[in-house]
């Protein structure tokens, strides 16, 4: 019989932590990171670790990871993993130089050489995983075997060779002039603003959200202090450096590829729910197939990077570059689950591990202590990645 008293269950619920944290934080905690360890460090070394000819230096360090880093985003976007990556960067990069050196190619033809040598690896990776279902784990694990083989075999007899073309050596080691070191960024930040703009319209019209004004101002603004504040850095030392550009502007294309085209948004549907996708319409082997080229593609280009910053070519698979990259993309904000984060938070993701490396190296850190406070950078990001997906609105 009913006592007619209306339930109470609704009135109070327990308190959690998890209620404080935003649905969506972005790359809030990263942007955190980064400040404590530039604080820190800076403090710490007495000034030097923010000195232009620092940054600099860490530019040039970073780009290779941050770059595979960009690829490895892909693939786990759409909820997959490759972990041939720095092995086909190592392979393509040696591609490169024995063109180069061995059959006297000019630079253009032995960097497209290289390049084209990624996209067929991915090419092979992807349509092993998309057409005859076999986990990505397994077969990019073989690709990152076989391919460390093929970078053995193209290099004998010898373990390294030598590159000295000026034009490939130059791509990280020579500076803009100032004129374009002033105006490329420029018209970036043109660029990035303009797009975010349509994206706001674009969806305004459509009836979707949309974030307030004042944050879309936010936003924009952070992006042109950060990068005033690069410029000064660069100009203070030797200029902005080629390889900065490479990198933003890779990092700008696949942005703009992922976040405002149907393509991207294929991307993340797939990732999201790849039965849902196909049900849908939407051709989730193709999307699968293009990922994984672009991927391989883009660690072709970190490998002939790597290759111009080092001027050679070694018979050896860096053992920590991928692991580095990976962990850029997760401490940037990107799921392992798929479907969610934003490319540039990979760039961030770079930073943190690469000014955590430089700051202990400038306090005389070997490699133990490193690896070890990388590690659990990596562990935290991922908690955090794991209790923002439990979150019912996120």
């Amino acid at each position: 019989m009913s006592t007619g008293t209306i339930p109470q269950t609704d009135k109070k619920e327990g308190f959690s932590l998890r209620q404080l944290i935003p649905n969506d934080v972005g790359q809030l905690p990263v942007v955190a990171a980064l400040i404590v360890i530039s604080v820190y460090f800076q403090f710490d070394s007495k000034g030097l670790f923010l000195t232009p000819r620092n940054l600099n230096n860490l530019v040039l360090q970073f780009v290779t990871i941050a770059i595979i880093g960009l690829g490895a985003t892909l693939v786990l976007l759409i909820g997959e993993i490759d972990l041939s990556l720095s092995a086909v960067s190592a392979f393509c990069g040696a591609v490169t130089v024995t063109t180069s050196v061995n059959d006297h190619f000019p630079a253009w033809e032995a960097i497209i050489a290289g390049l084209l040598v990624g996209a067929v690896v991915g090419l092979i990776n992807g349509s092993l995983v998309a057409l005859l279902r076999v986990p990505s784990f397994i077969v990019t694990l073989a690709a990152l075997i076989g391919y460390t083989g093929f970078l053995l075999h193209i290099l004998l007899p010898v373990t390294d060779i030598h590159l000295f073309d000026p034009f490939i050596n130059g791509l990280t080691s020579n500076y803009l002039p100032n004129s374009l070191g002033f105006g490329l960024p420029i018209v970036g930040v043109g660029i990035y603003a303009a797009f975010l703009i349509y994206g706001q319209i674009a969806r305004r019209n459509r009836g979707l959200a949309t974030i307030p004004t004042w944050q879309l101002g936010l936003q924009i603004g952070l992006v042109v202090l950060l990068t005033a504040g690069a410029l000064y850095v660069f100009e203070n030392y030797l200029g902005v450096p080629y390889v900065a550009v490479i990198l933003v502007g890779l990092t700008t294309l696949v942005w703009i590829v992922t976040r405002f085209t149907t393509f991207g948004r294929h991307v993340y549907a797939v990732g999201g729910n790849a039965e849902a996708a196909r049900r849908v319409g939407i051709n989730v082997t193709l999307v699968r197939i293009s990922i994984f080229t672009l991927a391989s593609t883009l660690a072709a280009v970190a490998g002939i990077l790597e290759a111009s910053r080092t001027a050679s070519a070694f018979a050896q698979v860096d053992s920590t570059l991928l692991l580095n990259a990976i962990a850029a993309a997760v401490i940037g904000g990107i799921s392992l689950f798929g479907g969610r984060g934003s490319v540039w938070g990979v760039l961030l993701g770079a930073l943190v591990i690469e000014g955590l490396l430089n700051g202990l190296v400038l306090q005389g850190r070997n490699a133990d202590v490193q690896e070890m406070v990388e590690a659990v950078v990596l562990i935290l990001a991922v908690i955090v990645d794991a209790v923002l997906r439990r979150r019912p609105g996120s």
